[in-house]
């Protein structure tokens, strides 16, 4: 058996991890889209590293465009396969596959309008009847089910408390006579979340593939979202009469900042000002939350008995037209404007921080991770001049950061998701999903805490998982 890593290798986004049995048998673990890798991102997105024709099942983790984002392209390539997931994932993967569809086709048509002398034209990766052949081919897998894929494979899904429908992924794999237990954490999700319930605990693995986001941070000790929404809000909206822009994905990140909103209204604390969702997709993942009440934790729950609707407050709106998102930059009057994509790399949002980025009296509020080479990671790390739709713009907006709002767990987090294994029996852990020198100050910790075998795997680098080596021997590269 081997595994190869084509994908959130040494980087965050882009997860593609694929297993090969002995009898060719092909097992990738999601298939996700690069997001703000720069001028490098259309060609990681272009090249799968194998061919999809060969892939003979895929188990999607969660719904989010860097885990499910090339799926329809997988499947326009020749995949044919079952894909395996919880039932909340297959309605998020729906839309946001659509949506994923609908904006690579406008931003290629924005682009194309606007290229210079000589620049090629661009395309789509894929189109909406991609990805309706895509759901076509989804199977759903209900959290602890005890699921046959085929004589050889099982597969138990574990709620991973990242965002509604995420699961990390069980596989029992016999090879030989000899069975294999491999792990794949997904996204791994906070203990405390402000909407969803912590990870769950998951049986012995012999080798585990585990997401290292937040390998050395901590969100702990930061003043509550509440506060510092209504601080950033107030401060831009009613002292400086300015807008504030929120790039926030459409799953997961929105539907936190309209409960901490609407946290602020029970109290009698929100600021009076008009509150936009700029996103259709935002507006259809909010409801499909709603339609999932069984993954809030008690604390939502508590919520609940005192308001029957806890995503929503006095001045919200939600956008849906194009022409309605214009006019929102021709309104000069004091906003909030939550808008996707939460790296403010794609979508309506880019849009808005072009038309805000050049007043001082604006804010762009950041809140969660972005990709160091995203717009978003740019305002972060404090670049004076960036680059959107191929022009330069002065960031002359107030650049704030809310670190706090993340669906990722940090390194306590990510130590406690993994504190139901013995780590003397674990083979090999190797590091996915993490920027490399976050990842080795996080096998770092690992190894303290008894982690002997910890790999940080390269782009398209390929491991032999061989069962007859001795116990700790850790995986081979192949």
């Amino acid at each position: 058996m081997k595994i190869a890593f084509h994908g959130a290798a040494r980087t965050v986004t882009g997860s593609k991890h694929l297993i090969t049995l002995t009898n060719n048998t092909q097992i990738l673990l999601d298939c996700g889209l690069f997001q703000g890798m720069g001028h490098v991102t259309d060609k990681l997105n272009d090249y799968f590293g194998f061919d999809p024709k060969k892939i003979t099942y895929l188990i999607l983790s969660h719904a989010h465009i860097d885990h499910c984002g090339l799926l329809p392209k997988l499947v326009a390539d020749g995949f044919e396969g079952k894909i395996f997931c919880t039932p909340a994932t297959m309605d998020l993967a729906r839309i946001l596959m659509m949506d994923s569809a609908k904006i690579q086709m406008q931003d290629a048509e924005y682009s194309n309008r606007h290229l210079g002398e000589g620049e090629e034209m661009e395309e789509a990766l894929y189109t909406e009847e991609d990805v309706t052949k895509t759901l076509s081919q989804m199977k759903i897998v209900e959290y602890e089910e005890d699921f046959e894929i085929d004589e050889n494979i099982r597969l138990k899904l574990t709620d991973a408390g990242h965002i509604l429908g995420s699961a990390a992924v069980h596989l029992t794999i016999t090879e030989d006579g000899k069975t294999q237990r491999i792990t794949f954490s997904g996204d791994v999700g906070r203990y405390g979340d402000l909407l969803l319930k912590s990870p769950q605990q998951f049986d012995q693995a012999d080798y585990i593939l585990m997401e290292s986001t937040y390998g050395d941070s901590l969100h702990k000790d930061l003043d509550p979202i509440e506060d510092m929404l209504f601080e950033v809000i107030n401060h831009t909206c009613k002292v400086k009469k300015g807008k504030v822009i929120i790039p926030a994905f459409a799953v997961g990140r929105t539907q936190e900042l309209l409960y901490a909103l609407n946290g602020l209204e029970l109290k009698g604390n929100l600021p009076d000002v008009p509150y936009y969702i700029d996103s259709p997709l935002s507006s259809k993942a909010t409801e499909i939350l709603r339609n999932h009440p069984e993954v809030y934790n008690n604390g939502v729950k508590q919520v609940l008995k005192v308001d029957h609707d806890i995503f929503g407050f006095k001045g919200l709106r939600f956008i849906e037209s194009v022409e309605e998102s214009k006019k929102l930059n021709e309104d000069p009057r004091p906003c909030v404007i939550i808008s996707a994509s939460g790296m403010a790399d794609a979508g309506r949002v880019k849009h808005h921080i072009r038309n805000n980025i050049g007043n001082q009296k604006n804010t762009i509020l950041m809140v969660g991770y972005c990709e160091p080479n995203s717009l978003g990671g740019q305002l972060i790390a404090g670049k004076k001049v960036v680059e959107i739709f191929r022009d330069s713009y002065d960031v002359k907006a107030e650049i704030q950061s809310i670190k706090s709002m993340s669906a990722h767990g940090d390194y306590e987090d990510l130590l406690q998701f993994l504190s139901c294994q013995d780590p003397a029996k674990v083979k090999q852990l190797f590091l996915v999903h993490g920027e490399y020198e976050v990842q080795q100050n996080f096998a770092t910790r690992l190894k303290d805490h008894g982690f002997k075998h910890v790999a940080i795997p390269e782009y398209h680098q390929e491991f032999d998982l061989d069962p007859a080596q001795p116990e700790g021997d850790g995986a081979k590269i192949a």
